[in-house]
């Protein structure tokens, strides 16, 4: 089973794509902080997740660069050579499951409506539309 679980910040925005094919497609990547060394010095990994379909869509719209997120997913490995020469090594996580762990901002806080009684009932109106299901 290839299943991997991360939590770290955002070094980036999110970039949203459409393929050909028109399936959204959002990249973006995750800086895991490693624990400290003997010498104290702050270390992190970086992961390229890619989230497909709705995901990617919820992704693009609410994260931003400096946000915790928590990624669930399949990792691969990718090898690549640069261009002096120098060969390297990206992991790249096919996100099943993302989580945002930053508090929202007040600024992107929706107002709330006056609440709205039955007058009979004097309980609080809700509209269907505003239901998550």
């Amino acid at each position: 089973m290839n299943k991997l679980t991360i939590i770290g910040f955002l070094c980036r925005n999110p970039e949203l794509r459409t393929t050909t094919t028109g399936v959204n497609v959002c990249s973006f990547t995750v800086a895991v902080n490693r624990r400290k060394t003997n010498d104290n010095e702050p270390d992190a990994d970086f992961f390229r997740v890619t989230a497909w379909r709705g995901l990617a869509d919820v992704c693009a719209k609410y994260l931003a660069k400096g946000r915790k997120v928590a990624v669930i997913g399949s990792v691969s490995l990718h090898t690549y050579e640069t261009q002096n020469g120098k060969h390297g090594a990206s992991m790249e996580v096919t996100a099943d499951d993302i989580e945002f762990l930053s508090p929202r901002q007040e600024e992107q806080a929706p107002v709330a409506a006056p609440v709205q009684r039955d007058e009979q009932t004097q309980m609080e109106m809700v509209q269907t539309d505003d239901l998550p299901f």
